[in-house]
Parts: structure tokens; C-alpha cells; sequence
């Protein structure tokens, strides 16, 4: 850790006050632009080590699927690195590993993300690579064949034979009952099964446009000479027309859902779940604030609370996002020590929500909470791959550049009247729907 990054982080471990240096962080303008086919660029230097992280961020998600062809956002990632019409299969990652670059991709329901980190000197790789494969992508059948078997063998291990992870899915399938976030982002079993090459070859067709992406490029280079390469490289593709706009919004809930799932499990577990807005709403950042006095980490609320003190818990936390491009759920987990039960848990849950409800969040502790979500944000802008990881976030989910550059200042004015009106708000049981796991012995005999 450098000691600009110390310094932050015990000005922020003591809990005082808030930190009036963190304006200056910035030593370089984040600048955007726009090319002529309507691709997005956002490039920041940071000249504190020779090395650049390069992202393609591509507006596409689970968000985007329909009915029976779920896990086409994801399948089509993976047939991203399987050769184009230029690379065969595996020549995208050995070229990268041979000078010395990482790479990878994720799919989250929102967008589909590419990156590869190089020494500075290198980053022209990514200016060849990655202008290939948002037009040339091959979509072999033999290839799409073998890679559905391995993404159905990762929804296998991941979900399927992952309690807690099956029971969240259905939780969530349950919560979003006319909304795409209803889907999981591997999909479905189902689906998987059914989905063709053409399914995935057309889906790349409909979304791998640029002007429906944006690259973040973040680190050791300068802005004019690195964006006369991105227009030499990427200028040439041409646009596309945008695929149709997901319009759908989830119905009004009318009171509370269950959902109970019976699995072979060592524990219990119980996860809850309530709708609220996204980073759209003012109340963003008093959620933000009332998810971290809950439940972020083992000083929350909840922690001490159902951990430490009453001893109901194993583990407890929870979440508030509302990075999303449409609004999502701020959720609650615990697992009850042996012995207690579900229901103990849940009850004591809500009793620590009702709480917060009730009494006013002492100034000491509203500040810390509001200190931490500082100094995660401030510390996360030390790495230049966080960095990219914010922009593009916040880019390809709509809130863009603005809602960066304000974050910090919007946090700090959250009072404890808004983290109390917003608990009271949206936290309430007819906007709730919780996932209860019940352990079932294993079919395993022993073998004594």
C-alpha cells in the first residue's frame, strides 16, 4: 500500500469526521468522447506506474434476453475468446499471456465486459485484438457445442449443487415476476439445453455494435496519441441499428412473497429481500448509508447484534447496490448457528430494521458509516483496473460521468432524517420477499 493510500485509510479508520482531501484526488481530468460510429470513450491517465488496463463495455446483460433463450449473454462471452475470422481458438488469451497481459470477461445482467491489463508499452495489443472480435467473432458449432457443455457444467457446480446459491435464484425468480432480473445470468437449465449456434451467433450480431460499447481505458499514456489509435482502430466498424430498448417494469408488489426450498445442506440459511429504486432516485445514497450501518461487515449493526451478542448467527450481512440499470432489491442473509432456527433469525432480523426505524442513528456512528463508504471509494480509485471498473459501471447502466464525479458529495449530505425515512420507505413488508432454506439430510450412505 503507498502512503497515500495509508494516509486515507487511517483518516478514515478513526471515524470523525469526514475527509476534506478527497477532492483532490483526481491529478487528471477523466475525459469522454464520442466517435463518428457512435462507439464511447473514456480515457483517465494515471502515470504512477507504467502499466494501462483496456475495457470494452458492451450494453448487453441477462437484462436483455427473452423467455426460453436465457444465458445467451453469457454463453456468448465465452464463445467470445473461441477464434474469429483473423485468431483461432485460444490465440486472443496466448497472445496477451506472452507479453506479459492478463485477461478476461464477466457478464453481469446489465452489460458484458472485456479486459486485458499490459505494461504501458503493450496496450496496442488490445487496439488489434479487440476491434477483430467485435466483428469477426466465427461462433463454430463445434465450438458453441463443447462451451454449452462447460456453462452448463458451471451452472452445475455453481447453483445447482450450491444451496444458498439455488435458493437466491428462486428467491429472486419469485421477487421479479415480469422483469428480465426474474432470470439468472447462466439461465436456465431449460434454456441451456435448446439454445443453438445461430442463437448465439445472431444475439452477437444484435448487441456487439459500437454504438452500443464504450472503452474505458485507464493508466500510463497520453489521451491524444492513445485516441488517435482507438479512432484508427475502431472507426472503421460500422454502426449498427440499436437493438430495441427492455421496457418492461416489474408490477406493483401487494404484500409479502415466500419461497421455501428444501436441499441437501449442512445449514440453514435465510435470505430477504426488498424492492427499491436504483441510482436514479435521491434516495440512492441514503440506502447506500443504511445498507452499511446494517450490514456492512462484522462492526454492522447486524453483525454485532445476531453474531456477538445474541449469538443467533453464524453469519449475517446484506446489500444495497442500486447500481443497476433498473431497480433491484436491498437484501438481507443470515445462517443461524446449530441449534436456532430460521425463524429466530428472520424474527431478529426485522427487529434490528424495526430499530433503525425507530431511533435516530447517533452522529458518530452515521459518520463512520459514511467515512467507509468513503474510503472504499477512494481506495478502489488506487487500483486503475477499479478505476475502469466504476467508469464502465456506471457508463453502460446509464447513470454516467456525473453521477462518478457527485457520488462522494452526495454520500456526505445523507442525515441521519434520511437514513430514518428511507428505512421507514422501502424497507416494509408487503415490498418484501424472502427465500428460506431447509436443510435435508444427505443421500451419501456411510461407508462404515
Amino acid at each position: 500500500m503507498n502512503r497515500r493510500s495509508l494516509f486515507v485509510l487511517l483518516l478514515f479508520s478513526v471515524g470523525l469526521g469526514p475527509l476534506v482531501c478527497a477532492a483532490t484526488l483526481q491529478a487528471a481530468p477523466i475525459q469522454q468522447f464520442t466517435l463518428s460510429n457512435g462507439l464511447k470513450v473514456i480515457l483517465l491517465e494515471e502515470h504512477k506506474a507504467p502499466v494501462v488496463t483496456f475495457q470494452v463495455w458492451y450494453k448487453v446483460g441477462s437484462r436483455n434476453e427473452v423467455t426460453g433463450k436465457t444465458g445467451l449473454a453469457h454463453l456468448n462471452e465465452h464463445m467470445m475468446f473461441k477464434g474469429t475470422t483473423h485468431y483461432g481458438k485460444g490465440d486472443f488469451s496466448k497472445i496477451v499471456a506472452v507479453n506479459g497481459g492478463t485477461e478476461n470477461a464477466f457478464t453481469d445482467r446489465d452489460f458484458t465486459a472485456y479486459f486485458e491489463n499490459f505494461a504501458a508499452d503493450r496496450v496496442d495489443l488490445s487496439l488489434k485484438l479487440e476491434p477483430d472480435r467485435m466483428t469477426n467473432l466465427l461462433v463454430d458449432p463445434k465450438e458453441f457445442q463443447l462451451e454449452r457443455d462447460v456453462v452448463k457444467e458451471e451452472r452445475r457446480l455453481r447453483t445447482e449443487d450450491d444451496p444458498q446459491s439455488l435458493l437466491i435464484e428462486q428467491m429472486y425468480a419469485q421477487a421479479f415476476m415480469a422483469h428480465p432480473y426474474h432470470n439468472p445470468v447462466i439461465g436456465w437449465m431449460t434454456d441451456l439445453d435448446h439454445l443453438t449456434r445461430d442463437d448465439v451467433y445472431n444475439f452477437y450480431k444484435r448487441y456487439y455494435l459500437p454504438n452500443n460499447a464504450t472503452i474505458v481505458v485507464v493508466g500510463d499514456f497520453d489521451t491524444n496519441a492513445l485516441l488517435a489509435k482507438i479512432k484508427a482502430s475502431f472507426e472503421p466498424i460500422s454502426r449498427g441499428d440499436l437493438p430495441p430498448a427492455v421496457t418492461i417494469v416489474e408490477p406493483e408488489q401487494f404484500g409479502e412473497r415466500r419461497i421455501t426450498v428444501k436441499k441437501e445442506a449442512e445449514l440453514p440459511f435465510v435470505f430477504s429481500g426488498y424492492r427499491t429504486p436504483n441510482y436514479a432516485s435521491p434516495d440512492a445514497y441514503a440506502l447506500r448509508v443504511l445498507s452499511h450501518l446494517l450490514s456492512a461487515g462484522k462492526s454492522s449493526r447486524l453483525y454485532r447484534s445476531l453474531v456477538y451478542e445474541k449469538q443467533l448467527a453464524l453469519d449475517v450481512g446484506g446489500e444495497y447496490n442500486g447500481l443497476t440499470t433498473d431497480p433491484d432489491l436491498f437484501y438481507f442473509y443470515g445462517v443461524p448457528r446449530p441449534g436456532k432456527s430460521n425463524a429466530e433469525l428472520e424474527k431478529a432480523l426485522y427487529q434490528a430494521i424495526e430499530q433503525i426505524k425507530n431511533e435516530p442513528v447517533p452522529d458518530r456512528e452515521l459518520q463512520k458509516a459514511k467515512n467507509q463508504i468513503e474510503a472504499a471509494f477512494v481506495l478502489g480509485r488506487d487500483s486503475n483496473f477499479f478505476q475502469a471498473m466504476q467508469l464502465g459501471t456506471m457508463e453502460s447502466i446509464g447513470a454516467g460521468l456525473t453521477y462518478f464525479e457527485s457520488y462522494l458529495d452526495n454520500i456526505r449530505k445523507v442525515t441521519k432524517e434520511d437514513v430514518q425515512r428511507v428505512a421507514k420507505q422501502y424497507l416494509v413488508e408487503d415490498h418484501r420477499t424472502v427465500g428460506i432454506l431447509v436443510p435435508l439430510p444427505s443421500k451419501t450412505k456411510d461407508p462404515s
